[in-house]
């Protein structure tokens, strides 16, 4: 488990060639994606760090490249 290697939304998204955020949308409640929520304060926003291992992406872009999360236009 700590020994693979976990992706940043960023380079997942460079890679992917989609947004960060559509990679957070994409990602935020897949089992396995490592999320660290800070906590909420007043009158500030809440913000998330989000690490993705290897195998989840890899999971996650088979599934999208059969179709099966988003219908192809």
């Amino acid at each position: 488990m700590y020994d693979e290697h976990h992706v940043k939304p960023g380079e997942l998204a460079e890679l992917w060639g989609v947004s960060v955020a559509t990679i957070y949308r994409l990602f935020r409640d897949v089992p396995g994606v490592l999320v660290i929520d800070r906590p909420v304060k007043r009158y500030k926003r809440r913000y998330s760090t989000i690490r993705i291992p290897e195998s989840v992406a890899k999971r996650v872009y088979e599934k999208l490249s059969k179709g099966k999360l988003y219908k192809t236009i």
